[in-house]
């Protein structure tokens, strides 16, 4: 079985991928150029709007599906490993360090909250788990790794999908509004940002569309946030097979959930600190992140069907509301105790 894989030709997975990818891509430059004209509001925002409007007006049909989940993923993670050239490993240890302790009390916050929340809604134990991860840590991803450690079924896994990516569109709307009320510093909103919205491309764009400083430091909050999934999905790992009185994480690989883009975003870092790109070339780099950034967020807005959503019901969607609430604003509280607003 392995040969067959590996020899498998790339030409149809390309043509699979190709009709998807293309749209975004068109999306994402007509996101861009008005991105430029109205910069407040920027590309990501921009593009994830227009994304909706399209899937939800014109719904492309199923072989567009490969290109915008490839779009809205792989070059997802290309842009965030393309950003690492832009900042400096020391930059990155201080940002990870500096925001760790800000990061552990909001996941303390969600899984205490979905779990509350959760019980006074009679939401099951499985949905209020997947709700918890995915607003705690890192949206979809989170709940893609957890989901065959729990043993949950698909239509538990797209409740709190479409419940976590409803907030996630909500977040990079509003945040950016909400930061300049409040009048937050840069690195108080890129804290705020990457401690309270959920997925990386909602961070992402949020923190860009505040200030390239507050989006450089959004983003390294959220990616060491992002690494949290390994320790929860061990211990979810060893409570299930524990109550079960087996081996219930036999089908639980490290290997699949880590998160690797991250690993070669501090790659990506440490080239940068080593001077190993000549400087003329980290301005091209970092717009080329930012395109792609773009691109990806046009492809989330394209996969979101709203209809999905209503029908989800109202119990997850007032779940993740609650968390994602007392997520956002333990992550002000504790900022503000710390001294850091």
């Amino acid at each position: 079985m392995a040969t067959s894989i590996a020899a498998a030709p790339t030409g149809p997975i390309l043509r699979s991928r190709a009709p998807g990818l293309l749209l975004a891509i068109v999306i994402a430059l007509l996101a861009w150029w008005l991105g430029r004209l109205a910069p407040l509001i920027g590309g990501p925002v921009i593009g994830i709007l227009l994304g909706i409007a399209v899937r939800n007006t014109v719904s492309p049909s199923a072989r567009f599906t490969p290109g915008i989940a490839f779009g809205g993923k792989q070059v997802l993670q290309w842009s965030v490993i393309a950003l690492g050239f832009g900042l400096s490993l020391t930059q990155v240890a201080k940002t990870g360090l500096e925001s760790l302790s800000v990061t552990l009390v909001t996941l303390t916050v969600a899984f205490l909250s979905a779990w509350a929340l959760g019980h006074w809604l009679g939401v099951h134990d499985k949905l209020k788990i997947l709700i918890g991860v995915g607003t705690a840590i890192c949206g979809g991803s989170a709940i893609a790794a957890v989901t065959p450690i729990i043993k949950s079924d698909e239509h538990d896994t797209a409740f709190a999908i479409s419940t976590i990516f409803l907030f996630n569109v909500v977040a990079v709307l509003l945040f950016p509004l909400l930061g300049h009320l409040m009048h937050l510093s840069d690195l108080g909103f890129g804290l705020w940002a990457g401690t309270a919205i959920n997925d990386t491309s909602s961070v992402v764009a949020a923190g860009y569309s505040y200030s390239h400083a507050a989006g450089d430091y959004a983003t390294i909050v959220k990616l060491t946030r992002a690494t949290l999934i390994i320790p929860i999905c061990l211990i979810l790992a060893f409570a299930v097979a524990a109550r079960e009185k087996k081996n219930g994480a036999a089908d639980f690989s490290l290997r699949r959930i880590f998160p690797w883009f991250i690993l070669w975003f501090v790659v990506a870092s440490a080239i940068r600190t080593a001077g190993l790109i000549p400087a003329v070339l980290l301005p091209a780099l970092h717009e080329l992140a930012n395109f792609m950034i773009i691109v990806a967020l046009t492809a989330v807005g394209l996969s979101a069907d709203l209809r999905k959503m209503v029908a989800s019901g109202a119990r997850p969607i007032l779940l993740g509301l609650g968390v994602w609430a007392a997520v956002a604003v333990s992550s002000l509280a504790v900022q503000l105790v710390i001294g850091r607003l």
